[in-house]
């Protein structure tokens, strides 16, 4: 029996990883934190919040690999900010999946 290969649009595959970064109220409040600020030293966002050092190391990866935010090195901290061209994407996209495939129709809510 042979299986059958689904291919997703390229929209999709972005918009899934976007939503994987945003499916963790850690990772909201940490965009929450840098969207308020220019820039922001990982230090500084571990004061905002109580959570251990390492779990918001693993949170910043995940929004990072996610382009959601950027990082530049700068010893003996890394500087975290928005990356504002997929911070833009990433609104770009779940606007045109909402408003554009919605699964919810007027007759199944009636």
């Amino acid at each position: 029996m042979a299986t059958e290969v689904i291919t997703y649009n390229e929209d999709l595959i972005k918009m899934a990883r976007i939503a994987k970064a945003l499916s963790h109220p850690a990772r909201l409040q940490i965009l929450n934190i840098l969207s308020k600020q220019t820039c922001c030293y990982s230090g500084n966002i571990a004061g905002e919040f109580p959570i251990a050092l390492s779990t918001l190391s693993q949170h910043l990866k995940e929004l990072k690999d996610s382009g959601l935010i950027q990082g530049e090195i700068m010893h003996p901290n890394i500087r975290y900010c928005i990356n504002p061209e997929n911070w833009h994407l990433a609104k770009e996209l779940i606007d045109k999946f909402f408003n554009g495939y919605s699964l919810i129709t007027e007759e199944c809510c009636k």
